[in-house]
């Protein structure tokens, strides 16, 4: 139940605090005294729209907060957890404009998102405003009538779960096979050059280790009658430059041992002879392996040209680049594969999310249709206390050919109150104050079947007047049993009942500022006001004595 109300720099209200009671609360004021604003404020906390235009001092936050205790159950208890939240049973809400028109919301001093305040608000207060009238021409209201007083509240959220969930995955089993499609009419063409990759058999750096062995081969041999002329002139005429070197150390040798300064020179003759000897030998080996393979060569030549076809067709510059590109096409490959095992995948999810829609849809049919039997019968009972003796009011459930979020369900309100007239569409046939007396009775069914805490009435009444308004008072006050009632009334039938009655008034201060206010009152005070609502600016003396009467032992 809403245990109290702040608001401040809201329209006309400067600064506002009022605690509520339990059962009945009853709102007046004279026209334009700022009861629609009050509503306008309880309307912003819960989640309304907010801009500039609400603030009665352009350089000011407007605050508007209540205090709510409730029992929630376990689905109110999810929200908090899913929102990261702790749950409490006392809920503070507040909502903050500032002065240049952004707001923020917060429930127990932890700032909420916006639609997380919708979300609760919707589960612990039932706003009915003037132009709801209107919804009862909207056949999903009506659907939504029914299933609050079926209590399908579970079940339909857990369809819409499945419903939701099955668009999401049609949606992706679409844009996969747009995927596949698309990479199907590239696959042919990827697989080519990915093959044409692979059958190269390329290997890093395998380029340069090629074009060396093939200048070596191309110039074979230039390079062995080179070799062979190397090998040549060390031996000229014959005779072997390094046995000469043998030679000329052996005569040194005989004279070293008279002439000292001949032993660095004979040592640098023998390196030079030892050195010179290697050389012979290497020459020998590298000659001997300097082959002529003409085929060998004409192979290289090829495979020189495989390789730099694929550099240009590629426009890559080395064989790690085809290597790369090589990886990036088998990539795709296998991500082809990839959406195709995902569609497989989200075909069978497709086909058990389907299953489960179904079934729950069925379900929410089953109980839609046996709650339809009592839910006329006690519509028809609630409206003909309301002076409607031959008012006939029926539901008609029809199965549409799509699934919609609801099911798979429409439903129509069919009304006559006429004697031995057929019904029709109820928003077609019933009067004004035909309209007020059925969406009390509306409300007063989804209030039984939500578990709705508290409920705001705001002149659910219009239209009616004389005993109906006393009759449509006593449905409230007795609905006022089971829950917290505000009831916004212009009517003295309805404001006399409960026994809390609150009025709205304004204020002009010394400087001419007009401010609304919102204080109880009782005794002489609410008769006054009840004789006024009978009679008019004017009071008179039957007002008087009438509003005594209507408010009997409750004042």
């Amino acid at each position: 139940m809403l245990k109290s109300l702040s608001v401040s720099n809201y329209a006309l209200i400067e600064s506002l605090e009022i605690g509520f009671p339990e059962g009945l609360v009853i709102i007046t004021g004279e026209t334009g005294a700022g009861k629609s604003i009050l509503m306008g404020a309880i309307s912003l906390l819960l989640g309304g729209k907010a801009d500039m235009a609400i603030l009665k001092d352009k350089n000011k936050n407007c605050v508007v907060e209540a205090l709510f205790e409730i029992e929630g159950d376990s689905d109110f208890q999810r929200i908090f957890e899913e929102n990261s939240l702790e749950y409490s049973p006392s809920l503070t809400l507040r909502r903050v404009v500032s002065p240049g028109g952004k707001s923020r919301s917060f429930v127990n001093d932890e700032p909420v998102s916006l639609q997380f305040l919708k979300d609760i608000s919707e589960k612990i207060i039932d706003i009915h405003a003037q132009h709801q009238h209107l919804l009862l021409a909207d056949s999903s209201f009506q659907l939504s009538v029914l299933d609050s007083f079926a209590g399908n509240g579970a079940l339909l959220t857990e369809y819409q779960g499945h419903f939701t969930r099955l668009n999401q995955l049609i949606s992706r089993r679409n844009e996969l096979k747009v995927k596949i499609a698309r990479e199907e009419s590239e696959a042919e063409y990827n697989r080519f050059q990915f093959n044409q990759l692979e059958e190269a058999k390329l290997a890093p750096g395998e380029l340069e280790e090629v074009e060396e062995e093939y200048r070596l081969l191309s110039n074979a041999e230039e390079i062995k009658a080179s070799l062979y002329s190397i090998t040549e002139l060390l031996s000229p005429a014959g005779i072997p430059v390094v046995q000469n070197l043998k030679e000329a150390v052996n005569i040194a040798t005989k004279i070293s041992h008279n002439f000292k300064a001949v032993d660095s020179i004979m040592e640098r003759m023998e390196a030079c002879r030892i050195e010179l000897k290697d050389i012979e030998q290497e020459l020998a080996i590298k000659t001997d392996s300097v082959m002529i393979q003409p085929e060998r060569a004409k192979m290289l030549e090829e495979r020189i040209s495989t390789i730099y076809t694929l550099l240009k067709k590629h426009h890559a510059e080395s064989v790690e680049e085809l290597l790369a590109i090589k990886e990036q096409l088998d990539s795709k490959l296998l991500l082809s594969n990839s959406y195709r095992q995902e569609l497989e995948k989200a075909d069978v999810e497709i086909a058990e999310c389907r299953k489960l829609r179904d079934e729950l849809s069925a379900s929410l049919h089953e109980k839609r249709s046996k709650a339809s039997h009592t839910f006329t019968t006690e519509m028809n009972s609630a409206i003909r206390d309301l002076e409607m003796p031959h008012a006939v009011f029926e539901v008609e459930i029809k199965e549409t050919e799509a699934y919609n979020g609801f099911g798979k369900d429409s439903v129509t309100f069919f009304f006559s109150a006429n004697k031995n007239i057929a019904p029709r569409e109820l928003s077609k046939v019933a009067s004004g104050g035909e309209i007020s007396r059925i969406m009390l009775c509306l409300k007063a069914l989804m209030a039984s079947g939500k578990g709705m805490p508290s409920m705001i009435f705001d002149e659910i009444d219009s239209g009616v007047s004389g005993s109906i308004a006393d009759k449509m008072g006593n449905l409230i006050d007795a609905l006022s049993k089971k829950m917290q009632i505000f009831a916004i009334t212009h009517l003295p039938q309805i404001a006399s009942k409960g026994n809390t009655h609150l009025l709205v008034y304004k204020e002009i201060d010394h400087s001419g500022t007009t401010t609304t206010r919102i204080r109880e009152i009782s005794g002489q005070e609410r008769v006054t006001e009840v004789a006024r609502m009978l009679s008019g600016s004017e009071l008179t003396s039957a007002a008087l004595a009438n509003a005594r009467e209507l408010l009997g032992n409750r004042n």
